[in-house]
């Protein structure tokens, strides 16, 4: 069961002196909560009226076909904004990947608290809209092997260039968010490293070896 937070306990909140107002804000609005690996944080078609920012760990959002199969929305990482919808409740359900800390604001809250409020608000919202065309297009145009790519550059970039970057989500999640099935996901990663685009240093740990040719890849069909 997902445990509430004091601020002070969690080293990735910043202080209420912090620079950049509108993030400290979201800190006084709202409540840090901890979720295990693999819990739930809200349910497909519960209500929408909470917006969630993950401070630590990762977050998956799913949902399940009518016959029982599983596709992944997303994946939010630490700083990300997730939970936004445009109607009444939530279409898919979201997940911690692995133990995650979680800011929990009300809906209504981040939506009457001020222009600078509203503005994070709104470009969360854009954000959410570019992540769900690019998706569409990763799925559409994109061949087994770009997919991959793409999905390793993205994880790449949001690392901020580290020499060594988190893949907090297993082969499973990748594939059902990439529209492969999981032998799939293993090969192209094998094919990647192969011919030494990427180096796995650890089963969830990468390095981009050839940026060129990952970005070249990423970028076909776009």
């Amino acid at each position: 069961m997902a445990l509430a937070y004091d601020y002070k306990d969690v080293h990735v909140l910043p202080p209420l002196h912090c620079r950049d107002e509108p993030v400290a804000a979201l800190f006084r609005m709202g409540v840090t909560m901890a979720f295990a690996k693999d819990e739930e944080i809200y349910g497909q078609d519960e209500d929408a009226d909470l917006i969630y920012r993950v401070l630590e760990g990762a977050v998956r959002t799913t949902r399940v076909m009518a016959d029982g199969r599983r596709q992944i929305g997303d994946f939010y990482l630490a700083g990300d904004i997730f939970g936004l919808e445009t109607g009444p409740s939530h279409r898919f359900a979201a997940e911690a990947v692995r133990d995650s800390v979680i800011l929990v604001i009300k809906a209504t809250v981040l939506r009457t608290s001020g222009e600078d409020m509203q503005r994070l608000g709104w470009e969360a919202t854009r954000r959410e809209l570019e992540r769900a065309q690019e998706h569409v297009l990763l799925l559409g145009r994109k061949t087994a092997c770009e997919r991959v790519a793409s999905f390793l550059k993205g994880l790449s970039d949001k690392s901020g260039g580290a020499r060594v970057v988190d893949l907090p989500m297993g082969r499973q999640d990748m594939a059902d968010y990439l529209g492969l099935t999981i032998e799939t996901v293993s090969r192209m990663l094998s094919q990647l490293q192969s011919e030494r685009i990427v180096s796995f240093c650890a089963t969830r740990q990468f390095q981009v070896v050839n940026s060129e040719s990952l970005a070249r890849l990423a970028d076909q069909s776009q």
